[in-house]
């Protein structure tokens, strides 16, 4: 049980170019082939605008610029893809895909962000998203949620700051959901190679459903040790104890099933365990829903 193809959708040089760092190591951790998506906006989506009154030639304006625009945004992010494999010295191309050897290629298409990302994900071992820098609002990604809500694959947000190391020491959140038990079992490919793992509990975070002893007892099948570690909310902050849990033990992964608790509007105006982490983890967070 290998990982063999990471997506990884770019908008935003802003974003994109820690992430592409990020991914380019997984890549080359596993021989895999990395595919960098940029999805243009559909400028003709624009003539919905006609029932206002807008002119003809105004609309032609405004479609020209609009492909301008996104034809722009796409070339800068193909050389930032391209400096970043230079520099991991990854290969460039489709042909090298199923090689043992890690490989990139950059890819462009045209439609609704969400809509695409999430069909492209439903082929991939793990779909990479670029954390938004601050400022924006990572609880409400397109990219972040198409994975989670329409792919059915694990998705994992890259911090803004590329990791020096991804996977020596896995902290699994564990609450007892079957979103945990989805998180778990997409990694389990990184926990085999793992120097160390912990699984975190508490009761603050707890469902019904297996403890974390049974989930020790679980992964001692794979021939790996795991120590459970509770912890506890920190100013009745769920999420902000479980980072802090997984800090202390020195994680540079870290699993958890994602809006487990909660729908994804209710934890988007009042806020949420899923959410917390969303907008504060400085590690990287696998997550399946």
């Amino acid at each position: 049980m290998s990982v063999r193809k990471f997506l990884m959708p770019v908008s935003s040089s802003a974003s994109a170019s820690g992430a592409l760092q990020t991914g380019l190591m997984l890549a080359r951790m596993w021989h895999a082939h990395l595919q960098v998506l940029h999805v243009q906006a559909d400028a003709r989506d624009i003539t919905s605008f006609t029932g206002e009154g807008l002119s003809g030639a105004l609309i032609e304006d405004m479609l020209n610029a609009s492909e301008r625009e996104g034809g722009a945004r796409a070339r800068h992010l193909r050389e930032l893809f391209e400096a970043a494999t230079e520099a991991a010295q990854v290969p460039v191309g489709d042909a090298l895909r199923g090689r043992d050897e890690p490989s990139a290629s950059f890819t462009t298409l045209t439609g609704r962000e969400e809509q695409v990302v999430a069909y492209q994900a439903r082929l991939a071992d793990l779909t990479i998203v670029p954390h938004p820098q601050a400022g924006e609002d990572v609880a409400t990604a397109d990219a972040l949620h198409a994975v989670l809500f329409d792919s059915g694959r694990p998705v994992l947000l890259a911090p803004v700051e590329p990791p020096e190391s991804i996977g020596r020491r896995i902290a699994i959140a564990w609450n007892g959901t079957a979103n945990a038990a989805s998180a778990l079992g997409s990694v389990m490919p990184f926990v085999r190679q793992a120097e160390a793992v912990c699984v975190l509990v508490s009761e603050d975070y707890a469902k019904p459903g297996p403890s974390g002893a049974e989930v020790a007892e679980y992964i001692s099948h794979h021939g790996i040790s795991a120590e459970v570690v509770r912890f506890r909310a920190i100013n009745r902050v769920t999420g902000a104890g479980l980072l802090a849990a997984a800090a202390a033990f020195g994680a540079d992964l870290m699993s958890m099933g994602a809006y487990s608790t909660a729908s994804r509007l209710r934890q988007l105006i009042l806020g949420g365990t899923t959410r917390h982490v969303l907008e504060h983890a400085q590690l990287p967070v696998l997550m399946n829903r």
